[in-house]
This record gives structure tokens, sequence and C-alpha cells, in this order.
């Protein structure tokens, strides 16, 4: 330890001799004295189970149990056990799961099944994985629009998700890319506004979400009805439990579809961390930011996976890279595909069925009690107006209830799913 500390010593000074510096202190001394400490005050060292008993201690102070009726593109669903047990084996779950897809032909087997159960669900030609959430989706989607048509404006419904609109916002600044929104009229995009728009050419891309933030289901039919111009993509993001009983994307000639896989398979975490995911027609795969996984032969005649296209900045030049999106959420993949192929498209209809029910019942039993509902062709979330927002969530709240999220100063975002039992919704309405 003696000769640790003095080689320590010993390089420490040759280092700060190399720089011209005196000692650490003076290495330092640009940082403003009030941003650094002296020392840590840290407490005496304690056994592990003391710790256990602090740390237990502390967790008590958290409240759960609560009566969850909230949405907004984070979704409480019911999860087999199976979902996490799977995932959690040692075949999947390794330090590079997340990240590095080539290690192993379990990982990439997992991506390609996923892009095939993607491609079924939204009727889509071709789908990446490695898209952190449906936000970075919108924006990929975005970017692909423009460098397709090689114009920089987009056009965006007002109902979309509004973290969606802040992440494309973002990506839009640095790409100098022009955002123009398309206002809505009772929670619902007023497309027949935007035909005149979506035919002009101006646009490289139209982005509306379908059930939008508020829950209302999009009168879809009438873009099938526009002849947008050639160079203007059609993009819809999608919620994906509801995509199961919902026209699949591909039938109203949607060109990009975009979503959020948090619903398959994924807990809610505290927001964090889920997935997204970018399907395109076949001729914009080249495209696509992230990764595709494909199916081959070895050279002994045996199926293999690989990774058949990488057009990301780690793999290839920048200035021919689609994205930088590196990271490839590996795990919440993997829960997705385990999700799906426990519960099946009968399951998850199943759970579509009863997630629409339960919103419809509980927004029926609020009229009964005279409150309005400000949307009605919706799938399970709906707008409700309260005398006073934040009065009326805290007052649930007390009783256990979370019963929503705050739009404005009386209205609130409601929404149920196939976890919420009729004994919950009685409590609501008793409640309101």
């Amino acid at each position: 330890m003696n000769n640790y500390k003095a080689n320590f010593r010993k390089t420490t000074a040759e280092m700060l001799e190399s720089i011209g510096e005196k000692d650490t202190d003076s290495l330092f001394s640009v940082i403003d004295k009030s941003a650094r400490m002296d020392e840590l005050d840290l407490p005496e060292a304690l056994s592990e189970m003391e710790v256990q008993r602090i740390i237990k201690g502390i967790s008590k102070e958290n409240k759960t149990g609560y009566e969850y009726f909230i949405g907004g593109g984070m979704y409480k669903r019911y999860i087999p056990a199976a979902v996490s047990e799977i995932s959690s084996r040692f075949e999947f779950n390794t330090a590079y799961t997340p990240y590095q897809p080539e290690i192993s032909q379990g990982t990439l087997q997992v991506i390609y099944e996923f892009q095939s159960m993607i491609c079924d669900i939204t009727g889509m030609d071709v789908c990446n994985a490695s898209v952190y959430d449906a936000g970075t989706a919108c924006a990929e989607a975005m970017r692909t629009a423009v460098s397709n048509s090689g114009k920089n404006k987009i056009l965006i419904s007002s109902c979309l998700n509004p973290e969606y609109i802040e992440v494309i916002k973002t990506y839009a600044h640095a790409g100098e890319i022009e955002i123009e929104l398309v206002d809505g009229n009772d929670f619902k995009t007023n497309i027949k506004s935007v035909e005149e728009k979506l035919c002009s050419g101006e646009y490289a891309g139209f982005i509306i979400q379908n059930p939008n933030f508020y829950g209302t289901i999009e009168d879809i039919d009438i873009l099938k009805e526009i002849k947008k111009h050639p160079k203007t993509m059609l993009i819809v993001c999608i919620e994906m439990v509801s995509s199961l009983i919902l026209k699949k994307p591909s039938e109203y000639n949607a060109d990009i579809v975009v979503g959020d896989i948090q619903s398959f398979g994924n807990s809610m975490s505290y927001g964090g961390p889920s997935a997204g995911f970018i399907a395109v027609k076949e001729a914009y795969k080249r495209r696509l930011a992230g990764r595709i996984v494909g199916r081959t032969l070895d050279s002994e005649g045996k199926q293999a996976f690989t990774l058949t296209l990488q057009a990301r900045e780690q793999h290839i030049r920048r200035e021919k890279a689609t994205s930088n999106i590196c990271s490839n959420q590996g795990l919440a993949v993997l829960n997705a595909v385990v999700y799906m192929a426990l519960l099946g498209a009968k399951g998850i209809t199943q759970a579509a069925y009863l997630s629409s029910k339960n919103a419809h019942d509980l927004a029926e039993r609020l009229r009964e009690k005279n409150y309005k509902i400000l949307n009605t062709n919706f799938f399970n979330e709906f707008v409700t107006e309260t005398s006073d927002s934040d009065t009326f969530l805290k007052k649930m709240k007390k009783n256990n209830i979370l019963a929503g999220i705050k739009i404005d100063e009386k209205r609130v975002l409601v929404c149920a799913t196939e976890t919420n039992t009729k004994e919950e919704i009685e409590h609501y309405i008793e409640l309101a």
C-alpha cells in the first residue's frame, strides 16, 4: 500500500509538472470555489445487513398500490410472469445484449422475429431495430422523409404526443428543418384542412398519431382518399395494443409507421427505458435508421441470422449514415417478442378490447355524474372536463387513485387498460 501511495504521488507530480501546474488545487483553480468540495461528508462504513435495513426503511416511504388511470404514452398493462423469467435467462441477458447484437445467433434471431412481428402488425414491408422510443422514432422518420424528398418542411398534427413533438423539434433544429403544426378540433386532427398542403409538394412528410395523444381514433380513411404529392410521406405513429383491432397502417397507404413497444411486455419503470420501431415500405428500406437483421443460410446450409443493413455511424462513414443511433434496446425488444409469442394475436386482441371496454364504461359512468366527455370516438383514453383539474387530481390521489393527466386548468386525460377492475372503476366513480 505504501509503495502504491508513493508511486501515485510521484506520477501525479510528473503529470502536474508536464502541464505547468504546481499542485492539484492550482489545476482546478478555474472552477469556482462554490462548485468544489474540499472533502466528502460520508458517514462511517456500515455492514451489508445495516445498509439493507436502512434501504428497506427508506423504501417504505414509497407509496404503492395506487389504482392507475394514467396513459399518455406509457401504459400499465398485464405482463405474464414468464416474460421476465425467459428474458432474464443467461442465454439472452448479458452485458452486451442492449448494444451488440452481433454477439450471438440467439440475440440476432430475437431481433429478426421482432421485425417480422412488427411487419405483420403494421402491414409494412420492412422494420428496423435500434430506436430508443416513439419520440425518437418520429424524429428519425422525419429525417427519412426529408432525405427522400429533398424538402426541409414537415407537417405535424398538433394531436401528436407533446413529448414526441419536442423531440422532433430538437432534431429539426439541428437539421435546419421547418416544422408546421396542424390544428385540431375536439381533440382530433382536422385532416380535411391538410389536403391542400399534402398535395402541394412543399412538405417532406405529414406526421399523425392514431389513436392520437388524447385517445381519439383519427379519420384515417380520409387520408387514403387524399392523393398526396408523391414525394410527401405519410408517417403514422401507432399505439401497439390498439393496432390489433384498428386498421393496419398499410391499409390507408402509410409510407412510414412508428411506435413505442412499451405496451408489449415492458413495465413502466418510472417512464423508461422503452424502445421504438420504424417500419417502412420496401422502397425506403435503405433510408432506415438503426439496423436490420436478415435470415440466410450458412456454408453448411443451416439457418443463420446476420446484420443485413447497418446504416448508422458506428458501422459506416458519418457522412453516409442515416442516423447516429447506436444502442440496440435489445432487452426491451426481447421482452416484446416473448410477450407477443406468449399472448399471440388472440391474447393481445383481447387485451385491446378489454382496454377499450373499460375506458368506455368509465366514460359513460362519468357522463351519468354530469361530467363532460370531450372526445367520443376514442380507444382507451379520453378527455373529461372538471371544475378544477388540480383539485380533482389531488382529491383522487388522496384516495389512492391516480386519476389522469392534467391537460389544462379544467381538462384531464383519463386512461383505462385491461388491468383496471370493475371495483377500481366503481371506486373512481364513487369519488369523482
